[in-house]
């Protein structure tokens, strides 16, 4: 009977409902979506200008990088390779 009483008590605590636990992590999210490592507020959109690389550079096939042909270290299969990815 000891077992019954404790199971009775740990039933009795104020246990948080499903629903209040879900809208918890709700608003939390909500807030963690809008807030950035620092913890300010941002709520501006970020416009980034994409450049093509030019005819001049190239892709490094080992650190993905793109990188102008004065650090091109060499090239095998097809494949460039950086003076860094090299040395």
């Amino acid at each position: 009977m000891g077992s019954a009483k404790s199971l009775e008590a740990l039933q009795s605590v104020n246990a948080p409902d499903a629903r209040s636990v879900v809208r918890e992590l709700d608003e939390s999210d909500a807030l963690d979506e809008a807030m950035t490592p620092g913890g300010e507020f941002v709520a501006e959109e970020l416009i980034v200008q994409v450049i093509p690389q030019a005819g001049d550079e190239f892709t490094c096939y080992s650190c993905f990088l793109v990188r102008h042909r004065s650090q091109l270290a060499r090239e095998k299969n097809g494949h460039s390779y950086c003076i860094e990815c090299e040395g």
